[in-house]
């Protein structure tokens, strides 16, 4: 009798309860957890498998900007080297131009008159503007030492690949639905600022024009042609990349060996070595989600 009437009056434990607010429960600990705490956890949900092939594949584009730096500092050097003079960078500048139109012209999907006539007076006033601004930039880095302007030139380019935006365009390209990012815009002042300061070590101001408007006409408008490229055949983008690529080597080589050895490295890193050591890391991956986890809006809050 007595032992019933103690059962009976022993207070029953309460069932612990997974609560985002409220505070402490009765008899549990601030920090208590239960074996139904990790019934949700997910491990790896979100990791995406990646293709050897296809990564490689994408790792084309990476290479194919690479070598059009590659090519910009080689015609710096023979700028410098007074191997081009300016009636040559100015034809270059020409055939440049006019091969990025015809490009741009068999590419483009949304094309108006009204459009093409908008792109054509910016051109025509950038290019007057580089002009009138030419002899500015002569005499720039007057007071700077060569050397100073070798490293710093050197090391925008560098600052320049690391930012540069290789999945999409520096410039906004018709029909695209994303602005270019807070990095590429970095990635592109950078390269504009090693033209400039390349730009001021040349003897004549119609040097300073001819070699300003080749880089900017590299640095601003060859990711948009190769991305309208991409966009209309990505065989034929394939196509461009590895003849670029060969080019690029072939005129290295011809103006030193141990460049043409440091630029076949990178290649090979970016295209081989780099996609195989991407997929051999995804192994090691361990990603684990739960109801812990923050929440995540299913919509764009900016429309």
């Amino acid at each position: 009798m007595e032992a019933s009437i103690g059962r009976r009056s022993s207070p029953t434990r309460l069932k612990w309860r997974k609560v985002a607010y409220g505070g402490m429960q009765p008899g549990f600990e601030d920090n208590h957890t239960d074996e139904s705490f990790l019934e949700d956890m997910i491990m790896n949900a979100s990791v995406v498998k990646r293709d050897l092939l296809k990564v490689m594949l994408d790792s084309v584009s990476i290479s194919q900007y690479v070598c059009i730096v590659a090519l910009v500092v080689l015609v710096w050097t023979y700028t410098l080297r007074s191997t081009f003079n300016e009636n040559s960078l100015m034809l270059l500048d020409v055939i440049l131009l006019g091969a990025g139109f015809f490009v741009f012209l068999l590419t483009a999907e949304m094309l108006s008159f009204d459009l093409l006539l908008s792109y054509v007076l910016k051109i025509f006033f950038f290019i007057t503007g580089l002009y009138v601004l030419s002899p500015i930039y002569h005499t720039l880095t007057r007071s700077i030492s060569s050397d100073s302007i070798w490293a710093l030139t050197a090391s925008l380019l560098v600052l320049h690949l690391f930012l540069h935006n290789y999945s999409g365009s520096t410039v906004k390209a018709p029909g695209a639905l994303e602005n270019p990012t807070f990095t590429s815009n970095i990635s592109l002042n950078a390269s504009i600022v090693a033209s400039l300061l390349i730009a001021s070590r040349l003897p004549s101001r119609l040097h300073v024009f001819a070699i300003v408007l080749f880089s900017l006409q590299i640095f601003l408008f060859a990711p948009l042609v190769s991305y309208c490229i991409k966009k209309c055949s990505f065989r034929l983008h394939l196509c461009f990349s590895f003849g670029l690529m060969a080019a690029t080597l072939l005129f290295v080589y011809r103006l030193h060996g141990l460049l043409f050895v440091l630029l076949l490295g990178v290649l090979v890193f970016v295209n081989l070595v780099g996609p195989y050591w991407l997929i051999r890391i995804q192994e090691y991956k361990f990603e684990i989600n739960g109801p812990w986890d923050e929440a995540k809006l299913c919509f764009n809050i900016t429309e």
